[in-house]
């Protein structure tokens, strides 16, 4: 194996130059900063490329010290330049009436022949428009993404897609870069393969928390927490005839409201824990709720309904808050945080950051049904590392409540929401 050095202004600027020198074929060994930007002196990178001898092309050239390097996007341009200008020599070429035939004949007006010369011409030619292509999109993420009439036609549709389903422009623009710098240039020319490829990038993307069940002599403790009117108490009756009924096995439940401050919602938890014949504890004050875990301490799942809060409000947050510091069981309890897909990311990441205070472990999405954009669960997914664990697609009890599944969230940004595809 040989071992090939580009340097650049900027790791991105050293690797094109690399790709543009010997293709595809080479490995990234390492990419290393080796002159920091000072006053008056531009930051270098170089990058460390291993390539098999006999697949370097025989058109690759030593590359020249720094001082003599052209900005790359210069350079580009007057490879297209001179690209042009040859196809368009070659046209002319192709034009030629009389060429001889194979085997010495001379032109003859059948169709069903085809000259020696014209054929390696159209073989050319076919060559030569894949490496416009090529370099066409090799310099493609040079152009600000933000501006959709420079952005090739094979992913303006994803671009447009992505940016109207809410998702932050930041983390898009972010995206796109990604998407272009990893994908293999082949790819790049079929909007089929790019979606493809752009759906596998989404998956990455969000962070999902498989569902699991508590170990023999164990039992989860899961509390949900959230804005006012998010839907909370509902997701909680919807987990707990998931676990009672909807399992392999059939788990023992148990139900502790926190939520005092509304009769409504207290009554509503009950009617469910009666129907599915569960135990329910209220708690008024944070030391009482070791008492009320320990009361249900018989049940595999403890599910626990807070008090809905707006995001400023402090005080009721701060309010949960010491209930979990009053916790002396030894139950470990995993935060939910529950927020509606349906309003803009901004405000779901201000919604994030006043409840992280209680030790957010996962998110929940509810009213998936009652928007059209996906994507600030993207970007907040994104921005937060936080695992999604549930889905909420409607007011039914248990149906409407689905594991989270990052195909599924694709599908809806991309597609839009089904509820078959659930």
């Amino acid at each position: 194996m040989k071992i090939l050095t580009f340097t650049g202004r900027t790791p991105s600027e050293a690797l094109k130059k690399a790709k543009m020198e010997v293709g595809d074929e080479g490995m990234l060994i390492e990419t290393r900063e080796i002159q920091k930007k000072a006053l008056g002196k531009e930051a270098l990178y170089e990058i460390v490329i291993g390539i098999e001898e006999d697949m370097i092309p025989s058109t690759y050239i030593k590359q020249k010290p720094l001082t003599q390097q052209r900005p790359v996007k210069k350079e580009s341009e007057e490879i297209l330049f001179d690209i042009s200008n040859a196809a368009k020599q070659i046209s002319q070429i192709s034009e030629v009436t009389t060429p001889e035939f194979e085997y010495g004949q001379t032109a003859q007006p059948q169709a069903s022949y085809e000259p020696k010369e014209l054929k390696e011409i159209k073989s050319e030619i076919n060559k030569l428009g894949d490496k416009v292509k090529i370099i066409q999109n090799m310099f493609w993420d040079e152009k600000s993404p933000d501006i959709e009439s420079q952005i090739p036609a094979e992913f303006a549709e994803i671009y447009r897609l992505a940016s109207q389903s809410g998702m932050n422009k930041d983390h898009l623009d972010e995206l796109m870069k990604i998407t272009l710098e990893h994908m293999p240039f082949k790819m790049k020319e079929n909007s089929a393969t790019v979606k493809r490829y752009f759906q596998t990038i989404l998956r990455k993307m969000v962070p999902i928390r498989m569902e699991s069940m508590p170990n023999v002599g164990t039992k989860k403790v899961i509390m949900l927490v959230g804005p006012t009117g998010v839907g909370k108490t509902t997701s909680i009756a919807k987990l707990a005839a998931r676990y009672s009924f909807l399992m392999q096995k059939k788990y023992k439940v148990g139900l502790v409201v926190l939520d005092t401050y509304r009769i409504g919602a207290v009554e509503q938890l009950m009617q469910y824990a009666r129907m599915m014949k569960l135990g329910i504890e209220t708690v008024v004050d944070p030391p009482e709720f070791s008492s009320a875990l320990e009361s249900l301490k018989y049940c595999d799942y403890i599910l626990i309904d807070t008090m809905g809060s707006s995001p400023y409000d402090k005080g009721k947050i701060e309010k949960i808050y010491e209930c979990l510091e009053a916790n002396t069981t030894e139950y470990n309890v995993d935060v939910v945080l529950v927020m509606p897909s349906s309003i803009k990311y901004e405000d779901l990441k201000v919604t994030y950051d006043n409840f992280s205070s209680l030790g957010v472990d996962t998110l929940m999405f509810t009213k998936l049904d009652e928007t059209m954009g996906f994507g600030n669960i993207f970007s907040l997914a994104y921005e937060t590392k936080k695992p999604i664990s549930y889905f909420s697609v409607g007011q039914e009890v248990p149906e409407d409540l689905v594991r989270a599944s990052s195909d599924f969230l694709v599908d809806c940004l991309l597609n839009g929401f089904n509820r078959s595809k659930a």
